[in-house]
């Protein structure tokens, strides 16, 4: 069903739903008409390999328009580890020391590839950070890690590795196939699948390619963020912002460099329908191909792997196997979210595939407020039908 909807706010939402699933476009719609600037958004959905929303919104974006989707890049590369252990290539519970033998010292070398994956090493970051170019470059990142103290003993704890897991999850991947991650995943994933995801964006698409743009918070949003008490010690750390500049995220992103390497942590570049059909692809039949991940492997892929309190974010349980959870899904989902306000899942129990993207970086970063009110809203057709 084709809709082109005036909502109030003056944005124009526009795209198609299939029969039953006109809740989502007017729950898509509310959202959007809810926020004081547009936020510049694709939405898409994906029902047992048929896709059943495909909506966007915004003056200056629609459905093949290409912008940088952060830590969205994180299920890319993680769906490149679960097909090698799928393989028998990986192995989750064999040292990383002996896949990279320079990865050693100050208990590293006594770290699985599992707890690598959920965010244990330790190295959020080197004691220097980065600048953009190097940010970009996944292998200096991994060398430079490599000879780090971690900020905890390898395998105690955990805390989200935000611009550096893809680097050395990257790594391990390279050394036992002699391929790097971007490159498996161009094989395996995007070019099998026609995917608008990317791990480095092939010059060819770059005029389909829009920028991030500038948060707009409003003074209500700024003040309830300063109520919030101090931020955890390590946040600055593993966000890049310890550095005399620290980094700031909407330059990271649109920075050429990232754009065209793709690091595998934060890097990525992409559309809704190219994240939903990444999930859409993991978990079930698409074109006639069997899905990408047999349910052994998904359910690895959505196991709980960190019990207790995140020490960068301060988030509770946060980790599957290099995926997120998705606690408001239910235990067999798994995902990632984007800086920008991005969120992308896959449900094997309801075959739901899902994809939201937003231009306009949304207050304060991480999985934006509405992918509440929009996860609801697919799950209750989903779960109807």
């Amino acid at each position: 069903m084709s809709v082109r909807t005036s909502v109030p706010a003056g944005v124009p939402v526009n795209g198609t739903v299939a029969p039953g699933w006109e809740p989502v476009r007017e729950e898509f719609a509310a959202v959007v008409a809810a926020q004081p600037h547009s936020p510049e958004a694709q939405f898409v959905v994906h029902h047992r390999g048929r896709r059943v929303v495909d909506l966007w919104a915004g003056e200056d974006t629609d459905a093949d328009t290409l912008s940088g989707v952060y830590s969205i890049a994180k299920g890319a590369a993680h769906l490149v580890v679960a097909l090698l252990v799928q393989d028998g290539v990986l192995d989750l519970d064999r040292p990383v020391s002996s896949y990279w033998p320079e990865f050693t010292g100050y208990g590293k070398e006594r770290l699985t590839l599992r707890r690598l994956m959920s965010h244990q090493a330790g190295l959020i970051n080197v004691d220097e950070g980065f600048d953009y170019d190097e940010m970009a470059d996944d292998a200096l990142i991994a060398a430079r890690l490599a000879a780090q103290k971690p900020y905890w003993e390898p395998g105690t704890a955990y805390g989200y590795h935000a611009f550096v897991i893809g680097a050395l999850t990257g790594e391990v991947v390279r050394r036992a196939t002699g391929r790097t991650i971007q490159e498996v995943y161009e094989e395996r994933v995007r070019a099998p699948y026609g995917l608008d995801l990317y791990l480095g964006l092939p010059a060819a698409e770059e005029g389909r390619w829009k920028p991030v743009l500038e948060m707009l918070p409003t003074p209500e949003q700024l003040a309830e963020r300063a109520a919030g008490g101090p931020a955890p010690e390590l946040l600055a750390i593993a966000f890049n912002a310890h550095r005399e500049t620290p980094m700031d995220l909407i330059a990271f992103a649109n920075h050429p460099k990232v754009r065209a390497l793709g690091p595998a942590s934060v890097g990525g570049t992409g559309t809704a329908r190219g994240i939903a059909g990444m999930y859409a692809a993991a978990i079930g039949e698409v074109d006639g191909r069997a899905p990408l991940l047999k349910p052994e492997i998904l359910a690895e892929c959505a196991k709980p792997h960190t019990p207790g309190v995140d020490l960068v974010t301060a988030e509770a349980d946060h980790f599957a196997l290099g995926f997120a959870r998705q606690p408001a899904v239910g235990p067999e989902a798994f995902g990632h979210s984007g800086a920008a306000g991005a969120q992308g899942f896959a449900d094997p129990v309801t075959g739901i595939a899902y994809a939201y993207t937003r231009r306009r970086y949304a207050f304060p970063g991480g999985a934006a407020p509405e992918n509440g009110r929009l996860t609801a809203a697919v799950l209750g057709v989903a779960r109807g039908l």
